[in-house]
């Protein structure tokens, strides 16, 4: 190619791949190999030293999910990424280099269920404390920093109800505090919104979902923006300070822009091991292919369902950041001006119990708990993904007990609207 910097569509084709100099292979092959052979003892011992890149065993690196590392980190402008089991896998990853016990992150109120149950109740076994701020108020993410702060945690698209972060006013509180700024992009992608360009300095995803794109693969990534200066302050001593198991290696002095990634792979990965199997990596690659194609399918048809649902009588409201009157439209078309994702939630008038009866009677519509397959999904949060907030926290997180989320596919939307016409109707 020439010097010209590919686009979008390009790097999701062809970033990090290249035909396999064995066979010739034009896709990238699956690596389904637990270890590699080494050259000679030099070459093993370089490895096992951080002094040489190479592969050594799957559950620390694997050729395939390399080529996915890559992808991924072009698209999201970053310098490095680790692709790992799932979402969730990362957010232990990530925290696991940043956090000691008793430390502190700020993560924002607003964020998929899952999430506020690990921050809430599964980090407590690592000493790890969540205190949470509200995105509507950025005030509330600088009340809450500490000196034990380590990190800020945000979505740019929040799960369920699909609203925008104001990601550079969040970013400029944790320059201010001296911190990491997490941004999980899962809903967004990058095709819609690349949080580094705003201020993130890690972005995380569930691969599981828009990327992979299918729903039939699960895994999770790491993306390190390579911006943030680990050695400040002491904060940060899995980075800052010598490694005794890599004989004294200070990871941020040998690997600058890109420690990040390294310490997730080697500190984080290596030993906690939620490795992704090369099968998946395979998988979710195919689909990253047509991420772009399919981002914009899902854009257009979410608009047209959420205008139908906008006017029905059964609806008292619709939370989609793509209508014009919704409160957070102004943000959606600063960060994400091609499409406001394809994840939104509506309130019923009947409440609770229309709810449940509505994702009972929808044909088409899959009732599940995922999002960002092709196929259109629709779950009931109260009862369901959000179960085990109580109802005041449920209303906090964008999931009360007359919500209902969908996550709109790359269908006709003619028949999408005609589903939910039926259901809403009977």
């Amino acid at each position: 190619m020439s010097d010209r910097l590919p686009g979008f569509s390009t790097l999701a084709v062809h970033a990090g791949a290249q035909p396999d100099p064995t066979t010739g292979a034009r896709a990238t092959p699956i690596y389904q190999t637990t270890s590699f052979v080494f050259n000679d003892a030099d070459h093993a011992a370089s490895l096992f030293g951080l002094q040489a890149f190479g592969n050594i065993y799957t559950r620390i690196g694997n050729p395939t999910n390399a080529v996915l590392e890559e992808r991924v980190a072009a698209l999201e402008g970053g310098t490095a990424a680790l692709a790992v089991a799932s979402g969730h896998a990362a957010q232990v990853v990530i925290l696991q280099q940043l956090l000691q016990p008793g430390d502190e992150f700020i993560a924002a109120r607003k964020l998929y269920g899952g999430s506020i149950n690990q921050f809430t109740h599964a980090f407590k076994s690592f000493g790890w404390n969540v205190v949470w701020a509200d995105p509507d108020d950025i005030a509330s993410f600088e009340r809450a920093v500490t000196p034990r702060t380590k990190a800020i945690f945000i979505e740019s698209i929040a799960n369920p109800a699909g609203s925008i972060t104001d990601i550079e006013a969040i970013s400029t509180v944790a320059r201010k505090a001296g911190v990491p700024l997490i941004v999980d992009n899962t809903l967004a992608s990058p095709y819609l919104i690349r949080p580094i360009d705003h201020g993130a300095d890690i972005v995380v995803h569930s691969l599981t979902k828009f990327l992979g794109g299918h729903g039939n693969s699960l895994g999770g990534i790491i993306v390190d923006a390579g911006t943030f200066d680990w050695s400040t302050g002491g904060k940060y001593p899995m980075l800052s300070e010598p490694r005794p198991e890599y004989h004294g290696i200070r990871l941020q002095e040998t690997f600058g822009n890109f420690a990040f990634a390294i310490a997730c792979r080697v500190l984080g990965l290596r030993d906690l091991g939620p490795a992704l199997s090369p099968f998946n990596a395979f998988m979710i690659l195919t689909g990253i292919e047509t991420l772009p194609l399919r981002m914009q399918k899902h854009c257009d048809n979410a608009k047209a369902v959420a205008e139908f649902l906008a006017g029905h009588p059964a609806v008292a409201s619709v939370s989609y950041a793509g209508l014009a009157n919704d409160k957070y439209n102004q943000l959606a078309r600063k960060y994400a001006p091609k499409g406001a994702g394809a994840v939104f939630t509506f309130s019923l008038k009947g409440g609770y119990d229309a709810g449940v009866s509505l994702v009972s009677k929808l044909q088409l519509f899959s009732h599940l708990a995922n999002v960002g397959d092709t196929r259109s999904l629709v779950i009931h949060p109260a009862s369901t993904t959000h179960s085990q907030l109580d109802d005041a926290a449920k209303v906090k997180s964008g999931a009360g007990p007359d919500v209902v989320r969908l996550s709109i596919g790359i269908e006709d939307k003619e028949d999408l609207i005609a589903d939910l016409e039926q259901a809403l109707g009977a």
